[in-house]
């Protein structure tokens, strides 16, 4: 089925994660997304693993942040390669690129440029630190951003900075890059002009620190991490019980109203009254709780949360998230085609629209698998132009 942005075509230049996870969401909406690709090498992350998949050694990284894109292999450092791209530029809506700041000028392609091929083309630029500014120019993969951005020191034990295990500088920024383009596509149909929009791992970073953030800004308190516990609200995270561990999340009075008996607490007992006299007992209440909660199992306290509406959960591991009915459920699980591993799983996209049915899906495309058909669409739509 044709997605909500059928029509549009997006010219990606990007790599490696923040550009590609943001294409991908573009093209899981129905755009037509045109990977551009260095020859030979390709992608950065084809040749990231282990893991591998088969017998051609398939990156399972790149598998992950590619679905429904064509390949296309350009050198764009030739003049045939720099000629292609002006021609897909004349015939795109978007151009997506994660270069660092000034790489795209010197390949013969400033926004001047851009807009004097295509005015109507939306460029949507993700850098590390940002496109200017005295740090702009530096280099930034995820990990280092989650170093300099903060996120390592408000995550993991007390004392003990720790990256997030999943890739998330490179997913925020690629959220409100896929925002940044959805608005831009909308300005158009009033202005008729393309525009550029910037985003950077920093600027994603940072704009999530939301209540981390004003603890500094406003209260002038500088965060330290806690561990899985929640550093304003208790009880909030993670506790022992018979058998293993589970989540609990009482963020306000009427939950803790309905928790406290639960556990043998008295939701009147002035120790706890407040959430902050919650949290200032933090490790008092935390061993009242456990003390209850070591007498059974994890199963039968999710069971008894669950009848009272209080929130909690397992812990699960990655293989349990894909296996859990909730999550295929959910469309969260796609099957495509792979040329070379036939059919495989994938995570799949987190939008549905009602009254839609799920749109089939396209494996991630070998490195130059579909060069010829874009030539030849380009090759078709440069004759219409003609009137051919």
């Amino acid at each position: 089925m044709p997605g909500p942005l059928e029509g549009v075509v997006i010219v990606d230049l990007s790599r490696v994660v923040a550009g590609p996870q943001a294409t991908m969401a573009l093209a899981d909406l129905g755009a037509r997304v045109i990977k551009v690709e260095q020859p030979g090498t390709g992608d950065e992350t084809r040749g990231w693993g282990p893991p591998f998949a088969g017998e051609d050694r398939v990156s399972t990284y790149y598998l992950s942040i590619n679905r429904n894109k064509e390949s296309i292999a350009l050198d764009l450092k030739s003049d045939e390669g720099r000629d292609v791209l002006t021609r897909l530029v004349r015939h795109a809506d978007v151009l997506v690129e994660n270069f660092r700041a000034g790489v795209l000028d010197r390949l013969g392609f400033p926004v001047e440029r851009l807009h004097e091929l295509n005015p109507a083309l939306i460029v949507l630029s993700i850098t590390g630190f940002g496109h200017d500014g005295p740090e702009g120019g530096r280099p930034g993969y995820d990990a280092i951003m989650q170093g300099e951005a903060g996120v390592m020191s408000v995550t993991g034990p007390p004392g003990t900075p720790s990256k997030v295990g999943l890739s998330i500088a490179d997913i925020l920024a690629a959220g409100n890059g896929v925002a940044g383009v959805l608005a831009a596509l909308y300005e158009r149909t009033r202005t008729g002009r393309g525009t550029v929009v910037r985003t950077s791992l920093l600027a994603s970073v940072v704009g999530a620190h939301m209540f981390q953030g004003t603890r500094w800004t406003v209260a002038r308190e500088v965060p330290e991490s806690v561990g899985n516990d929640h550093p304003s609200i208790a009880p909030y995270g993670t506790f022992r019980c018979k058998d293993g561990q589970l989540q609990i999340g009482v963020a306000n009075q009427n939950l803790w109203r309905r928790f406290a008996p639960i556990v043998g607490l008295d939701p009147d007992d002035a120790r706890y009254a407040t959430i902050p006299d919650r949290a200032g007992r933090r490790a008092e209440l935390t061993a009242d709780i456990e003390r209850v909660l070591a007498t059974d199992t994890r199963d039968a306290w999710l069971a008894r949360f669950g009848e009272a509406g209080v929130p909690a959960g397992t812990i699960r591991s990655i293989d349990e998230v894909y296996e859990w009915e909730q999550t295929r459920s959910q469309g969260l699980v796609v099957e495509v085609d792979h040329p070379q591993l036939g059919p495989i799983e994938l995570p799949g996209p987190p939008l549905r629209f009602d009254g839609v049915p799920p749109r089939g899906h396209t494996a991630p495309p070998l490195l130059g698998e579909h060069t010829g058909a874009v030539m030849s669409w380009l090759q078709e739509r440069e004759n219409e132009e003609r009137g051919e």
